[in-house]
């Protein structure tokens, strides 16, 4: 068996910019496995000392040299970091001092901008969208559409829940969502309730052999899991998508984050300003 590489990820904060740039990097190398070790709040000598042990231990156990990928803003911490036995990948470094010489200007060297609260007005209005798509989850109510952005339709364990979340969590949008029942499709029309805000609506939809198999891992064996039953209802869904123009996206093999991002590619919304 092929030994995993070890790779570190660190940040004198969350870690998640360099988790991010990090396995976006990683998922281009398929032949290669990998050891994530994700390492954030290294924000002192001490920590960063150690953490330099642990990147040589790493390197003499596995006989390969380690990968790192950093986002450390502190000089003195990337200094002892870059000293490691290692390739080392400072993004800041890679990036900032480039933008410096464009820019004619030095940067504030400050740490944890990117996902801190220096806006508390953008933070609050985003726990306020986590709220309304909590509020507004599998059709509880549709009282307070006058407010949503968007309004996610489809049948059960299509996505719509998870996208909901992170509309809003990632770009502050008011996202509510609406379970399409098998009594809705059997009637093969749009409820009621939603057609006074079909131009919020967007549809998703799921190949049925994968809806399927989602529905078996909840209720093995059931009718609600039948490979009839889920056939009608994607059918059914499609066409009330296709009757009623509204736009609608397969999921089957879209993660939750390039889902939300399709939804805002073909709707036009915008992130809220955060």
């Amino acid at each position: 068996m092929t030994q995993p590489r070890t790779v570190f990820i660190v940040s004198d904060r969350t870690g998640i910019t360099a988790e991010t740039l990090g396995h976006s990097l990683l998922t281009q190398f398929d032949a290669v496995k990998f050891n994530v070790v994700t390492v954030p709040f290294l924000n002192t000598p001490d920590k960063a000392r150690a953490l330099v042990a642990r990147i040589q231990d790493a390197g003499g156990d596995a006989g390969l040299k380690p990968l790192v990928f950093s986002t450390l803003v502190n000089d003195e911490l990337r200094d002892i970091v870059s000293d490691a036995d290692a390739l080392v990948i400072d993004f800041f470094d890679a990036f900032i001092g480039p933008l410096e010489r464009e820019l004619g200007i030095s940067s504030t060297h400050a740490s944890g901008k990117a996902h801190g609260m220096a806006d508390y007005a953008s933070y609050t209005n985003r726990i306020e969208a986590m709220n309304f798509a909590l509020a507004n989850d599998d059709g509880v109510t549709t009282r307070h559409y006058t407010k949503a952005d968007v309004v996610l339709v489809g049948v059960s364990r299509s996505g719509k829940t998870p996208t909901s979340l992170y509309l809003a969590l990632h770009y502050g949008l008011y996202a509510a969502n609406f379970p399409l029942t098998a009594d809705d499709l059997e009637r093969g029309t749009m409820p009621k309730g939603l057609m006074p805000f079909r131009q919020k609506l967007f549809g998703l939809t799921i190949e049925p052999d994968r809806l399927a198999q989602i529905r078996n891992e909840r209720r093995p064996d059931s009718k609600y899991a039948a490979s009839e039953q889920v056939r009608f209802e994607v059918r059914s869904a499609e066409a009330l998508y296709n009757e009623n123009a509204i736009p609608f996206l397969n999921t089957t093999h879209m993660s939750i984050e390039e889902i939300a991002t399709t939804i805002m590619h073909i709707t036009g919304l915008k992130r809220r300003n955060f």
